[in-house]
């Protein structure tokens, strides 16, 4: 199993996995390698999503396995981790697929919904057969959703009214489901959480185009008018933002591990480009500043992978905190968009354009780098931890 350690991985964390999380992990990575690596840059052009490979992510058995409902013997986060980075290093746009289906509408029914909810939902996901999504961001809002969510339930016996609006909710064009996050009108106006289908009448889904980061995600605004969600798909565990928050403080830490990936990424383009361009007679790595550029881009990922691998550890361990996910969101995220920006600083002028690779994950960094809190959001989620004082407007 060691042989098949990603050369990147210099201190070889990996092998903190046992061999049946290798196994996974490099069954996981041959289908990227195969059926995504090759056609990714295209997809990521056309802004094309390849839905052919829905089924084969239900094949993986990977949707599902950090659930009880799904499997046996639920996966560690450090399994879960590793997933996320192998995902992210291959292409981000399906990680962030994977991660909103997987991470945050599985994981919202997972901590906040009935035993019989789960378990009506969970495994269909798990296999794929039914594609969630998670809606919470809204147009007019974002780092202040705690207090501004604007989406509105109104209860009329054993059924729901929804109406307002979400903005850049991946995977909602096509899913079978999407977890609604709103405030219920009157005096408590409480966070309330809904499992809605998108056949229900008064959803409507409509495409974001013209993205210059993660092209091959479909992200969608919605509109939801009069919307009617029975009673038992209001998750019944979720009775205010603290359980919304709940499920972001995971799905934070899975953004930080394809941080990780992405910086993996974007240090095995510019090692591969710089041992073959040549220059002034010689290959371009023999150089000595870009070797300084190469050993800083593979530090800033190593050590950052030694935080999420320690962030993983925490989860499994539970005594997983929010200032945990966040400062590793933050911290990693604004280390990626550096290692990034050198690596297309080493392919010079070949940076900028997809065929060399780098382009995407450039571009790509900056929706990673944005969303599940902005670094401000997160560094202040991390202050008042460590202050004890709160910094929030």
């Amino acid at each position: 199993m060691a042989d098949n350690l990603l050369e990147e991985d210099l201190y070889r964390f990996e092998e903190l996995l046992d061999d049946t999380e290798r196994e996974t992990l490099h069954r996981v990575r041959e289908f990227l390698r195969d059926e995504v690596a090759p056609h990714a840059d295209t997809w990521w052009g056309k802004a094309s999503f390849p839905h052919h490979l829905i089924p084969r992510y239900g094949e993986l058995g990977i949707a599902g396995m950090a659930y009880e409902e799904c499997t046996d013997t639920p996966a560690s986060s450090l399994l879960n981790g590793f997933v996320a980075l192998e995902m992210a290093r291959v292409d981000a746009s399906l990680a962030t697929f994977y991660g909103v289906h997987s991470g945050l509408a599985m994981g919202s029914i997972a901590r906040c919904g009935s035993p019989e909810q789960r378990e009506r939902w969970l495994p269909a996901m798990g296999r794929m057969e039914k594609v969630g999504a998670f809606a919470l961001t809204e147009p007019q809002g974002g780092s202040d959703v705690a207090l501004g969510l604007r989406t509105t339930a109104r209860r009329e016996g054993d059924t729901w009214v929804l109406n307002g609006q979400k903005r850049w909710i991946g995977n909602a064009t096509f899913a079978d489901l999407v977890v609604v996050w709103a405030r219920e009108e009157g005096e408590d106006g409480g966070v309330r959480g809904f499992v809605v289908d998108t056949a229900t009448p008064g959803f409507r889904a409509t495409l974001i185009e013209n993205k210059i980061a993660l092209r091959t995600v479909e992200n969608a605004d919605i509109v939801l008018t009069d919307c009617r969600v029975p009673e038992e798909n209001r998750l019944q565990e979720a009775n205010g933002f603290r359980d919304t928050a709940d499920v972001l403080r995971h799905t934070r830490s899975g953004v930080a591990w394809e941080a990780v990936g992405v910086m993996l990424a974007a240090y095995r383009i510019a090692l591969d480009y710089t041992r073959e361009r040549e220059q002034f007679g010689g290959p371009v790595a023999r150089f000595q500043l870009v070797q300084d550029l190469l050993v800083r881009m593979l530090s800033d990922a190593t050590s950052c992978l030694g935080m999420v691998v320690r962030l993983a550890q925490l989860e499994d361990a539970g005594t997983f905190r929010d200032e945990h996910s966040a400062m590793a969101k933050a911290h990693c995220t604004t280390r990626m968009r550096e290692v990034v920006g050198w690596g297309r600083e080493l392919l010079a002028g070949n940076g900028i354009v997809l065929d060399y690779g780098i382009g995407r994950f450039v571009a790509d960094a900056e929706a990673l780098y944005s969303y599940e809190g902005t670094r401000e959001i997160n560094t202040l989620i991390t202050g008042r931890a460590v202050t004890g004082l709160g910094a929030f407007v």
